[in-house]
């Protein structure tokens, strides 16, 4: 007899085969998809401007631009053409020599540094006149000078001994030096003086040339020179430790360093006329040594105009593009009225077949 008897089959028990693949049983697990969810957005559907730059307006596009860059050019170069200008190198023709003689002497403390220089107006100059310094070949935006400051140490009196940025010119004679910094050692200190023929003094404003936002967040009320320029190597310009940082506006505009070699910083203001013909005498203390690195040393001497001052690229640059705008106007006008093409039914582009993009 058989032990193990056959269990009756079950009809309406599900067979091994029916819950194979491809079933369409609700109960099997659902297989995980990546395909986001459908939405207008994520597949760009949205309602868009969808222009067809057919040559109306492709030319009328040019034609617009050219309408507005040319007088704006033309206003720019006329703006410029009014801002009188003067600028005299005076490096050189302070210092005769070879380049180690001029270096050596500029070096000499004991060596008479004043110059006479004599400038010539050619057109009559409106106030404010504005009186920079220029240097050429030098650069401000080397990486070690640029991050040998502090300026926390600027802002406050408390952290004056916040040195640790400043290397090499951190501190002298064991003491902490403020400000510190290459940047602040390497002071401009050349000075000028400015007279007309007549005997008539002009005088150099210097309040209010440097940025407010400098003189009110970056540098600090209550901090003061202290230990400057009194290591072994003189860098620069002295400071007058009786007045406090954010009130030596000359220290200001050159602690804001300049991007390029060639630069321009202010020095002051003459707020006065200078009439056409006259001779402006400068005399000028030729302190700062420029020669150690073939650099150029320049006084500059401008009006300003609504624009600026004299800047002729801004002009030629909208005159440029006004220009070509024009050139490529005319061509294509041409072209289209001589070998015109004819253009497809837009109604054959998709988005205008199937705007809802289903």
């Amino acid at each position: 007899m058989n032990s193990n008897p056959a269990t009756p089959m079950n009809p309406h028990a599900p067979s091994s085969s029916s819950a194979g693949a491809g079933s369409p049983d609700s109960n099997a697990p659902r297989r995980n998809s990546k395909r986001p969810k459908y939405s207008r957005f994520t597949q760009q559907e949205l309602p868009a401007c969808k222009p067809i730059l057919t040559p109306k307006w492709v030319i009328s596009a040019f034609m617009l631009v050219t309408i507005v860059f040319i007088p704006i050019g033309v206003a720019s170069l006329l703006a410029s053409r009014d801002v009188v200008e003067i600028i005299d190198r005076y490096d050189n023709a302070c210092l005769q020599g070879t380049k180690s003689q001029k270096v050596q002497s500029i070096q000499d403390p004991t060596r008479n540094k004043t110059c006479v220089r004599r400038l010539t107006v050619t057109k009559r100059m409106k106030q404010p006149i504005y009186v920079y310094y220029q240097l050429d070949n030098y650069y401000q935006n080397h990486r070690r000078y640029v991050k040998s400051r502090s300026d926390q140490q600027l802002r406050n009196r408390g952290d004056e001994n916040e040195t640790s940025t400043c290397k090499p010119e951190h501190e002298a004679n064991g003491m902490s030096i403020v400000p510190c910094g290459l940047v602040a050692w390497s002071l401009f200190n050349d000075t000028y003086s400015l007279s007309t023929g007549n005997n008539r003094t002009l005088t150099i404003n210097k309040r209010d040339i440097s940025w407010k936002s400098d003189r009110d967040e970056k540098f600090g009320s209550d901090v003061f020179p202290k230990n400057f320029q009194n290591g072994s190597l003189i860098g620069g310009g002295s400071l007058n430790e009786s007045i406090p940082l954010n009130k030596q506006e000359d220290l200001i505009v050159w602690m804001r360093t300049a991007a390029l070699p060639t630069f321009r910083k202010l020095y002051g203001k003459i707020e006065q006329d200078i009439e056409a013909g006259e001779t402006i005498s400068v005399v000028l203390e030729n302190r700062y040594n420029t020669y150690s690195f073939s650099g150029k040393k320049k006084l500059v001497l401008s009006t300003s105009s609504w624009l600026g001052g004299k800047n002729n690229f801004i002009g030629i640059a909208y005159l440029a593009v006004g220009g070509l705008c024009f050139l490529l106007a005319t061509t294509f006008t041409v072209i289209y009225f001589v070998k015109p093409r004819h253009l497809g039914d837009p109604s054959y582009l998709s988005w205008n077949r199937n705007p809802g993009g289903h």
